[in-house]
């Protein structure tokens, strides 16, 4: 047995030699790994060696060293193996960590993105190439500067310090920023800054990404300016509706003015209007009314109008009597009107001439502490509220023409001028209007008669006189013709109407016309006079004179009336008003009110018709003028 010992431990050492190759060309086989190739190398020479060993000499107990190294040889292998296993592990782990670093490099190259790292100082140390778009810089010369390169002015420093103390207290932040790029245009970005921190939450970089937002924000801002736009053309619209009733309820120049100033100053972003009229000997401005500020303010600014060396607005608008607006009012300009707007912190201002039918009232100036208030309403909007309340003006004018007092009285020299006097020098006859009234229609009719020319030659004349649309006759008159001439409006007759006069008498003696008529005494005579002669040929004015013009009270009229009638005629004019005689259907017939007078029915209507004749005429003779006009 003891003899079989030597032998059992060779062959053992022996087949851990030849496992050990085994193990170690299958695992150079699986893993190609050259260090176990050389241990396949080395564990096949060490059994080659001892299988010679024991063919040539008998084993002993020296062969248990052997053994041993078989022994560790085996677990060299195996070592090896585990050691090769954990290193393929590692690389794995190394590879998949590199190409999800190449992965996430490449994101960020080609990342849409602007995205750039910084040290704690702020300095860059990487850039990816999307900044160089954003910035318009090249990464080299990004890399190693501060960010504050394409700061721009939009933002104060306190934007910047908190935007700081958000991210080094370890915090992320995240907000719209406006930029300046290399060529010094200006993009919104919407920026995310994060700080980078290691294991013990220090912060070593921070990381920012930005996104080029200019292109939203443009159109968010261009929706934005449309709902500012809308909303202040919306109140333009209120105000323009409060303004029309403000002007059918006004009585008079003044009211008109005061409500159409209040109207404005009243209503955002509207602060400051005043109505200003030109004087005729200087051209100065004068401030009629004005709301939204004080007497001085006012006083200050017209001041400044006035004395400043360009053209204001206002003094622009009325020379072409067209809207003129101002959209930025610059602090620095050196108009002095301009100037005295801004230093009171008016930012955009417009006006708006008074014009209706050539005549102009004057200007309406509003001024709002916005910049480009305007910008919304059109400018035939403006047009037309200057036409409106020049129309309320004409017309509160022209009704106080009818009760004023004091009147002026202007009297022209007409040649070639249409109307009647143009009718008349084609017939080579003599004229007198006697009434000038409208028709139902709202047409102008003149009662007029004509001396001096065949009757059947007047209706022919009218053909060639486009100012008279129709001639009929009426009745003989005077030793001439009475006719009733039907006006177009582009008669001299109807401009003087339009401007809010009451024709008070018309003649043609001799190829001469002249013509007066009366406006209220604040009328602005050279502005009415430059208005009418630009729109008829041959029309001068020859005289100006102020009177006072009596109205007559009811009872006045009714005293004239008992004057002028008889009594007779006065019995006959009450009996039949008294006894239903005008009434349809009479209640009494012209005989049943003769029966009660006692006197014949011829008799009785003898004495109606005068007595109608002279009421009518008192009537109609002084107020025919003052209906025309107002209406």
């Amino acid at each position: 047995m003891t003899d079989w010992l030597p032998v059992g431990i060779a062959l053992l050492s022996v087949s851990l030699r030849v496992a050990g190759v085994g193990y170690s060309a299958l695992l150079l086989y699986r893993v190609r790994d050259l260090r176990f190739g050389f241990l396949t190398l080395m564990l096949t020479l060490m059994a080659v060696r001892q299988a010679l060993t024991l063919t040539v000499a008998s084993p002993g107990i020296e062969e248990l060293p052997g053994l041993i190294v078989s022994g560790l040889a085996v677990l060299t292998v195996y070592y090896l193996s585990q050691y090769v296993h954990q290193e393929q592990r590692t690389k794995d782990r190394l590879t998949a960590k590199n190409d999800q670093l190449r992965g996430f490099r490449k994101a960020i190259r080609h990342a849409g993105h602007g995205i750039f790292i910084t040290d704690t100082d702020g300095t860059i140390e990487y850039a990816n190439p999307a900044v160089e778009t954003l910035t318009g810089y090249d990464r080299d010369e990004v890399v190693g500067r501060n960010p504050r390169i394409w700061k721009s002015d939009e933002h104060d420093e306190a934007f910047y310090e908190s935007m700081w103390e958000t991210i080094r207290d370890g915090e992320v932040w995240e907000g719209e920023i406006v930029n300046e790029r290399k060529d010094g245009e200006q993009c919104w970005v919407d920026m995310t800054i994060a700080p980078i921190t290691d294991e013990g939450g220090a912060i070593e970089r921070f990381v920012a990404v930005d996104t080029d937002v200019t292109e939203r924000k443009e159109r968010e801002q261009r929706i934005e300016h449309q709902n500012e736009l809308l909303q202040r053309l919306n109140t333009t619209n209120r105000i323009l509706r409060d303004v029309n009733q403000a002007l059918v309820q006004a009585e008079s120049r003044g009211e008109i003015e005061r409500a159409v100033c209040a109207e404005f100053a009243d209503a955002g972003p509207y602060s400051l209007a005043w109505v200003g009229t030109r004087n005729m000997v200087n051209d100065s401005l004068r401030a009629s009314r004005h709301a939204g500020v004080d007497d001085d303010v006012i006083g200050a600014i017209v001041g400044a109008h006035n004395d400043s060396d360009t053209e204001d607005v206002l003094r622009e608008a009325i020379r072409t009597e067209t809207p003129q607006v101002v959209q930025e009012i610059d602090d620095a300009s050196s108009a002095e009107w301009l100037s005295a707007l801004a230093n009171r912190g008016y930012r955009s201002v417009a006006a708006v001439p008074l014009v209706y039918d050539g005549t102009v009232y004057g200007g309406l100036e509003v001024a709002s502490t916005e910049p480009r208030a305007f910008e919304a309403i059109d400018t035939s909007v403006l047009v037309d509220l200057g036409r409106t309340i020049a129309y309320a003006i004409n017309a509160t004018e022209s009704k106080q023409a009818l009760l004023a007092d004091s009147v002026v009285e202007l009297e022209f020299q007409l040649s070639e001028s249409g109307g009647l006097e143009t009718l008349a020098r084609a017939l080579a006859a003599d004229a007198t209007l006697k009434r000038l009234t409208r028709s139902p229609d709202g047409h102008l009719v003149a009662y007029a008669a004509l001396t001096g020319c065949p009757r059947s030659d007047v209706e022919a004349a009218v053909e060639d006189v486009p100012t008279v649309a129709d001639a009929a006759f009426v009745c003989d008159h005077d030793g001439g013709s009475l006719f009733r001439l039907d006006l177009t409006d582009d008669s001299v007759e109807s401009t003087f109407l339009d401007h809010g006069g009451v024709v008070t008498g018309q003649t043609v003696e001799d190829g001469s016309g002249r013509l007066t008529v009366e406006f209220p005494q604040r009328t602005d005579v050279r502005s009415l006079v430059e208005s009418v002669t630009s729109a008829h040929d041959g029309i001068s004015l020859l005289a100006r004179r102020e009177h006072e013009r009596s109205a007559r009270t009811d009872q006045e009229i009714r005293s004239q009336l008992e004057t002028d009638l008889t009594d007779r005629q006065l019995e006959a004019l009450r009996t039949a008003y008294i006894g239903g005689f005008f009434e349809w259907p009479r209640e009494n017939t012209g005989e049943d009110i003769a029966e009660l007078m006692g006197v014949s029915q011829t008799t009785f209507l003898q004495h109606l018709r005068t007595a109608q004749r002279k009421t009518f005429g008192l009537l109609l003779d002084e107020e025919t003028a003052q209906s025309t006009a107002a209406n």
